[in-house]
C-alpha cells in the first residue's frame, strides 16, 4: 500500500532529510537538488513543504512544494519559485496520482489561488486543468572538449567572441566575493527589463548552500563589472538560472564572452550538458540561445486553479504594460530596495 507523508518545516532531520534528497537526486539535473529547499526558505521566508510517497519503507515519489504569501497577490502553492524546473518525480502514474491528489487537498486547505507544477512532461490528472506552456528549456548537449565546441559555432558567432575578446575584457571567477558585482549587473539590467529584481540575498543564499556546486562569473572593463551570470552544476548538468550584462556595452560582445568562458567552465567540471534556461519560442533569447547550439524541449508548467487565471502575474499579462513602463524610469537604487518585497509575493 502506498501511504502519502507530508514533510513541513526545516526537514533537518538527517535520516528525513536524506532519505528524500537521495529520491530527488535520481533526476540528475540542478533543480531537482533539494537544497533548494533551504535556499528558498532562508531567502524568501517560504513554507516548505515536502509530499512524499512511501512504500514498504521506500520512497516512490514525492512532491516539494512552496508556499508563497503575498498581502498584494494571494497565496500560492509552487513547485518551486525562482527554478524553470520542478513537480513531480514518481515511480509510474499511480503514484503521481496520489501526490497530486494530496497536493490539491493541501491546496484547498491553504486556499491559495492555485497549485502551480513546473514540469516538463505533461502529467495527466483531472484537477489539472489549465497549464502554459509558451515557454521552452533550451539545452547543448556538450562535447568532452572546449576546441570541439568552438569547432562545431558557425563562422558568425565565433566572430562575436572574437570581437568581445578584442576589448581586452577580464573573466573573474569566484564566489561571495564576485556578489556585489554580480548584483550590480543584474540589478540594474532587470530594471531595464522592467522586472522587480530578486534581493541579493537571494543569491548569498544560493552560494552558500551550494558550497563548491555554485560560483559566479563576471565579465569587467578595467573599470567595473559589465556582465555577470551565476552557474549551478550536478553531476550531468550545469545550469544558468540568473545572467545579465549592461546594455550600453552590447555592441562590444560581452555577453558572448561570458557565455563562451561559462560554457568551456561546464567542460571543465565535466558536465554533460548546459542548460542556458526557459526562452519563449522565436524571441531574442531563444535566438541567443539558438546559436549555441542549444536545442529547445518542453516546459509545460500544470495547474489547479481555485482562483482566477493561471496566468494573472504573468509579465506576459497586457494588464502590466503601463507598470513596466514606470518601473523602467524609477532608479536602480530604488528598485532594489522596493523589488525584492514585490518578487518574493511572485510564484
Amino acid at each position: 500500500m502506498i501511504e502519502i507523508i507530508r514533510h513541513q518545516g526545516k526537514l533537518d532531520r538527517e535520516e528525513v532529510w536524506g532519505r528524500l534528497a537521495r529520491y530527488a537526486e535520481t533526476i540528475r539535473h540542478p533543480s531537482r537538488n533539494l537544497v533548494w529547499l533551504k535556499v528558498l526558505r532562508l531567502a524568501f521566508g517560504h513554507r516548505i513543504i515536502v509530499l512524499e510517497a512511501m512504500e514498504g519503507g521506500e520512497t516512490v515519489g514525492l512532491l516539494p512544494l512552496a508556499e508563497v504569501r503575498s498581502v498584494l497577490f494571494g497565496n500560492y502553492l509552487v513547485s518551486l519559485p525562482y527554478l524553470n524546473q520542478g513537480g513531480l518525480i514518481a515511480r509510474d502514474g499511480q503514484v503521481s496520482a496520489l501526490l497530486i491528489d494530496e497536493a490539491t487537498r493541501l491546496s484547498d486547505a491553504l486556499d491559495v489561488r492555485y497549485l502551480e507544477l513546473r514540469h516538463e512532461d505533461e502529467t495527466i490528472h483531472p484537477k489539472l486543468t489549465q497549464r502554459l506552456a509558451s515557454k521552452v528549456h533550451m539545452r547543448l548537449t556538450l562535447p568532452s572538449t572546449s576546441e570541439a565546441l568552438w569547432s562545431q559555432f558557425k563562422p558568425k558567432l565565433r566572430s562575436q567572441i572574437r570581437n568581445g575578446e578584442r576589448h581586452g575584457f577580464t573573466v573573474h571567477w569566484g564566489r561571495l566575493e564576485l556578489l556585489d558585482d554580480f548584483y550590480t549587473v543584474f540589478s540594474r539590467n532587470m530594471r531595464d527589463l522592467g522586472t522587480p529584481v530578486f534581493g541579493k540575498n537571494l543569491f548569498r543564499e544560493i552560494l552558500e548552500q551550494f558550497a563548491g556546486d555554485a560560483e559566479l562569473c563576471c565579465v569587467r572593463t578595467a573599470t567595473k563589472p559589465i556582465a555577470a551570470a551565476l552557474l549551478v552544476h550536478s553531476p550531468e548538468v550545469t545550469e544558468v538560472p540568473s545572467a545579465s550584462s549592461l546594455r550600453a556595452f552590447h555592441s562590444e560582445n560581452p555577453n558572448m564572452v561570458m557565455y563562451w568562458n561559462l560554457l568551456q567552465r561546464a567542460i571543465v567540471r565535466g558536465t554533460r550538458v548546459f542548460d542556458f534556461g526557459r526562452s519563449t519560442i522565436d524571441e531574442g533569447t531563444y535566438r541567443f540561445k539558438r546559436q549555441w547550439g542549444a536545442t529547445s524541449s518542453p516546459a509545460i508548467w500544470q495547474y489547479y486553479v481555485r482562483k482566477g487565471r493561471c496566468d494573472a502575474l504573468r509579465l506576459g499579462n497586457g494588464k502590466f504594460s503601463l507598470a513596466i513602463r514606470i518601473w523602467k524610469q524609477l532608479p536602480v537604487a530604488l528598485t532594489r530596495c522596493i523589488g525584492p518585497l514585490i518578487v518574493r509575493g511572485i510564484p
